[in-house]
């Protein structure tokens, strides 16, 4: 025997409440994000200051040259997954909302446009995970640049106390 979605009310709830966590984890990845590219554009701004202000040119020179180039492709990547994660908020949103139009119409005795609202949510949802996925992808990527670069200047700073 099949129940329709109107006779149990858990299963209106998992269709509402699933889109509302990849809701909020998406804002949470996205407000980090925000902070992880507010520190690339400060760091910029150091290397670049620190850049003018030197007036020789030895291997702590080159090395910052070479940051801020790495620098560059941090804070695309970071917008990037930015981009991603606030495409899936509104996804995801958008999932919740037609969910809940899925739900009152489910009580009632329009059948095709349950189905079609029902599609509509799955890829709603779906286009959302995938926004997800690749904003985690693009920081990942971020986080091998930026574990890169502090790897090259804690070698340096190793030879200056030799």
């Amino acid at each position: 025997m099949i129940t329709s979605i109107a006779d149990n009310p858990f299963a209106v709830l998992t269709l509402i409440a699933a889109p509302a966590v990849f809701t909020n984890a998406s804002s949470l990845l996205a407000l980090g994000t925000g902070n992880r590219l507010a520190r690339v554009v400060d760091r910029t701004r150091y290397l670049a200051r620190e850049l003018r202000s030197s007036s020789t040119h030895d291997e702590t020179t080159e090395l910052w040259v070479s940051h801020l180039g790495r620098l560059e492709k941090r804070g695309a990547l970071l917008y990037h997954a930015m981009s991603f994660f606030y495409g899936a908020i509104g996804a995801f949103a958008a999932a919740s909302l037609v969910s809940i139009l899925g739900a009152v119409l489910a009580s009632s005795q329009y059948r095709l446009p349950f189905a079609a609202i029902a599609g509509i949510g799955f890829v709603a949802g779906t286009i959302g995970f995938i926004g997800l996925a690749v904003g985690c992808t693009l920081l990942v990527r971020e986080t091998r640049l930026a574990l890169g670069m502090m790897t090259q200047e804690a070698e340096l700073a190793k030879t200056w106390t030799k």
